[in-house]
């Protein structure tokens, strides 16, 4: 029941007319988590803001992490949120320890979408939902307080949900099983200029403004009509 604000680096690629989210800088980031604390303290407003660690910001070493982590806390976020898994776990450790709430995210990393061979579905295979899985409870134990699972199949998505009580789930591409639901803003406004991925609705269609596309997204959420797994998962 519990608003979020996702302040994701797909935001700032969309803004400055990137191809990708790899050239979203810190320093961008940063501007639009301002922005956004700036709207939410007018209308006081009590959404939990996360912001996305850029590419190239928190990988070199835990250090830089925190350095990156404390650059988007101090613009107003109230969590962070970096990519992958594996090695990525002691970093969250690192940052939790020292006060800093991580989201993690795993199935699908736009950052290292190359690295993946393109935007494809994570975790179908037998041993690829158990490397998701292992590496889903590693950062559940490293502190993650939230973790977004982007394109897994919706099964495997729920019974992460079932299997991580510490480590509330955020569904993208993953199915109605998760804790919460999170889908990029021009994506459910029908702005995107390329094919629409699978798990996408277009809310704007039939709500006449933005304000009443992203009521109608949220209402659709909370009574449990999007998504439907029989059109937007796997």
């Amino acid at each position: 029941g519990v608003d979020c604000i996702l302040v994701g680096d797909s935001l700032g690629m969309v803004c400055q007319g990137l191809p990708s989210t790899v050239g979203v800088t810190l320093d961008t980031m940063a501007y639009h988590t301002a922005s956004v604390a700036r709207g939410l303290q007018r209308v006081q407003g009590t959404a939990w803001l996360v912001a996305d660690l850029p590419y190239g910001t928190y990988a070199e070493s835990r250090e830089q992490a925190l350095r990156s982590a404390c650059t988007l806390m101090q613009a107003g976020a109230h969590m962070v949120k970096l990519e992958g898994g594996g090695w990525t776990a002691p970093t969250v450790e690192f940052l939790v320890q020292r006060g800093v709430p991580v989201c993690a995210h795993l199935g699908l990393t736009p950052q290292t979408v190359h690295a993946l061979g393109g935007y494809r579905v994570q975790g179908k295979t037998d041993d690829a939902a158990r490397t998701l899985r292992r590496q889903a409870h590693e950062l559940q134990d490293a502190g993650a307080a939230m973790l977004v699972l982007e394109m897994v199949p919706a099964v495997l998505a729920a019974d992460l949900t079932a299997e991580l009580p510490h480590c509330h789930t955020i569904g993208i591409g993953a199915g109605n099983g998760t804790a919460g639901q999170v889908l990029v803003l021009h994506d459910m406004l029908g702005m995107n200029l390329g094919k629409m991925p699978k798990f996408v609705h277009n809310f704007m269609q039939d709500a006449g403004s933005v304000r009443g596309a992203m009521e109608a997204y949220v209402q659709a959420v909370k009574q449990g009509r999007f998504p439907d797994n029989a059109l937007h998962a796997w």
